[in-house]
C-alpha cells in the first residue's frame, strides 16, 4: 500500500474513534474508541517512518507501552465504577466531576 493510502486509512480510523468517544455513553465503548485512536496514530507513525526515519517506530513502541498501562488502569477504574453503580453508562455517575 502507498503511504497516502495508509495515512487515509489511519485518518478514517481516528475519526471513527473520535465519533465513538463523542457519541457513545458506555464507558467500555469509549475506552475502546480511545484505544482505536491510539492505534490509528501508531499506524500513521509507522507509515511515515519510511520517510522520516526510525524515530516513528520507536515512538510507536512508547505509545504501545503507555497504552498498555492505560488499559490496565482504565479497566480497573471501570470495574470500580461498575461495582459502585452497577452500570458503566457515563450519565449515571458523577463522582469523577469537580
Amino acid at each position: 500500500m502507498l503511504p497516502t493510502q495508509v495515512l487515509f486509512l489511519s485518518a478514517v480510523i481516528f475519526v471513527v474513534g473520535t465519533l465513538g468517544v463523542i457519541v457513545r455513553r458506555n464507558a467500555i465503548i469509549m475506552f475502546l474508541c480511545i484505544e482505536l485512536q491510539l492505534n490509528a496514530v501508531n499506524m500513521a507513525f509507522v507509515a511515515l517512518s519510511r520517510y522520516v526515519g526510525i524515530e516513528g517506530q520507536l515512538f510507536v513502541f512508547f505509545v504501545m507501552t503507555v497504552a498498555a498501562a492505560e488499559a490496565a488502569v482504565g479497566l480497573a477504574i471501570i470495574i470500580s465504577i461498575f461495582r459502585h453503580y452497577e452500570s458503566v453508562i457515563t450519565d449515571d455517575f458523577s463522582f469523577l466531576r469537580w
